[in-house]
């Protein structure tokens, strides 16, 4: 058995609104699920402890249909993954007054995932749930919802602090813009990064529930985000915007 809030919760944190197609791995009741945007913006990983399956390999094609069943449910479910010729062909979905079936896909059709070689990071900045930094960050998004662009930059406060300050809007002129800084530790001054900042609030919308959080920055372009949510842990790469209007 497997609560639904927590089963819809793992969903979230790799569907992110696009990843449809994924391959739900179990081994020795551990859940690791690897995904990559559309347009191989972010790569990364959900994993789960205690899930109540078998091991092996199901193929999830569409997500967002999963994802309505499981809605339907209320409470404890119950998970069952039928098989045809020793290859999960259907998910069994049940509670106290519904049996739902998903059809599985062939794993084959599940598109590989690319890997991410690790930096050495220039930037690690901890969310503290008691300040509600992360959700001080979807609000600043949030206010300029119509904009994608945002700037991470390393530098000095009045005080000769180092920060890491998040802008978002467009920066040049007098357009509308929003910043908000945090403190951690910073090993490269002068650092400017552009990334995508839907995306950026769309993983952090998913992840809300945190206990503990980190944020990575890597001067060759690369940000990582990771989440630990009870049994729940969420692992996101990112990669900077091409092009920006910073």
């Amino acid at each position: 058995m497997i609560n639904k809030l927590t089963l819809q919760s793992i969903i979230s944190k790799y569907y992110l609104g696009e990843n449809e197609s994924v391959k739900w791995s179990t081994r020795d009741e551990v859940l690791s699920i690897d995904f990559q945007s559309t347009n191989k913006e972010v790569i990364g990983n959900v994993s789960y402890k205690g899930f109540p399956m078998e091991d092996g390999d199901l193929a999830i094609y569409n997500t967002k249909k999963l994802n309505n069943l499981i809605g339907i449910t209320l409470g404890d479910v119950l998970l069952h993954a039928e098989k045809t010729n020793k290859v999960f062909t259907k998910l069994n979905i049940s509670d106290e007054n519904f049996n739902l079936s998903y059809a599985l896909a062939d794993l084959l059709l599940i598109g590989k995932i690319g890997t991410v070689s690790e930096p050495d990071w220039d930037v690690t900045l901890n969310f503290d749930v008691d300040e509600n930094q992360l959700g001080n960050l979807i609000k600043a998004k949030s206010a300029l919802a119509e904009i994608d662009n945002m700037v991470i930059t390393t530098e000095k406060d009045l005080d000769g602090t180092d920060i890491c300050k998040f802008t978002f809007g467009d920066e040049s002129g007098h357009n509308n813009k929003i910043m908000y800084s945090m403190y951690g530790d910073i090993n490269v001054q002068d650092l400017k990064l552009p990334f995508n900042s839907n995306m950026f609030k769309t993983i952090l919308n998913a992840n809300k529930d945190m206990e503990s959080g980190t944020l990575y920055l890597s001067s060759k372009g690369l940000m990582k985000l990771e989440f630990t949510t009870g049994d729940i842990s969420s692992e996101y790469f990112m990669v900077r915007k091409e092009s920006t209007n910073f």
